[in-house]
């Protein structure tokens, strides 16, 4: 019975780390790379429907983005919508 106890302590244990340290944290930093990014992915970004998820990756087909501020060149994206999302993106 003690080896019962002690298996369910470890593993109770385990589940507490891996709910603390888990993926989230690794997937929260996780930055959406605007150059290569498909339209799915644009849409999370907030304030990025269908329609501007498109135009950006018109802009980029035609112009690929050099930095993230870049991205405020695409018809539709203002300083204001992309303070929303800066913290999200990258173009690497």
């Amino acid at each position: 019975m003690r080896i019962v106890r002690v298996v369910v302590g470890v593993w109770l244990l385990a589940m507490v780390l891996c709910l603390a340290f888990g993926p989230t944290n690794a997937q929260a930093e996780a930055k959406i790379n605007i150059n290569t990014a498909p339209v799915e992915v644009l849409q999370t970004l907030p304030g990025v429907g269908p329609a501007l998820a498109e135009k950006i990756i018109a802009y980029r087909e035609a112009t690929p983005f050099k930095s993230i501020e870049d991205i405020t060149e695409v018809s539709g994206i203002g300083q204001a919508t992309f303070e929303k999302f800066k913290h999200m993106i990258t173009v690497k």
